[in-house]
């Protein structure tokens, strides 16, 4: 093998790999505890929505990333429906270095299940008898970088913390 080959290869080597293994729904559950009557109030819900996103290694260069939605829809106080999901894949990611692999598994992957999450909500929510709901676009990668600030500061804390006692 020549030089050039053999550079290439090691080139080909360290190139960065992102593939999408598998997505399913891990954990899904709808609630409507004051059904039937909740269908003869106004309509006028009191929405929130909670996110979160898991992850964790399975293999070398192989993590499950989940990505949690909890929407609760109150009306007149009272919950109307509880709806929570638990997407999530399984993602192939070699090459990437430290910082570049946790905004793929925190930001990326997520942006990935998030379509898929919102149909399984968009249907749970329609056949439960309930006007239509669609989730809106989220910024992952805001709220990834939120979390790194809120990590840094909290570190950069314990750390002044730990100078103080000595």
């Amino acid at each position: 093998m020549s030089e050039s080959e053999k550079e290439a290869t090691d080139s080909k080597q360290n190139q960065q790999q992102f593939a999408l293994q598998k997505i399913y729904v891990k954990d899904v559950s709808f609630e409507t505890p004051k059904s039937p009557a909740v269908f003869t109030e106004e309509w006028k819900p009191d929405v929130n929505i909670e996110l979160d996103t898991k992850g964790k290694q399975i293999a070398e260069h192989v993590h499950e990333v989940i990505l949690g939605i909890t929407v609760t829809v109150k009306v007149g106080g009272s919950i109307a429906y509880l709806v929570e999901i638990h997407q999530a894949g399984i993602f192939t990611l070699k090459g990437f270095p430290e910082a570049e692999l946790g905004a793929m598994l925190g930001s990326y992957c997520p942006n990935v299940l998030f379509p898929y999450a919102r149909e399984v909500i968009s249907e749970l929510v329609t056949k439960g008898g309930f006007p239509q709901f669609l989730l809106a676009p989220v910024n992952f990668d805001a709220i990834y970088r939120e979390h790194l600030q809120k990590t840094q500061q909290a570190t950069i804390k314990t750390e002044a913390d730990k100078e103080a006692v000595h």
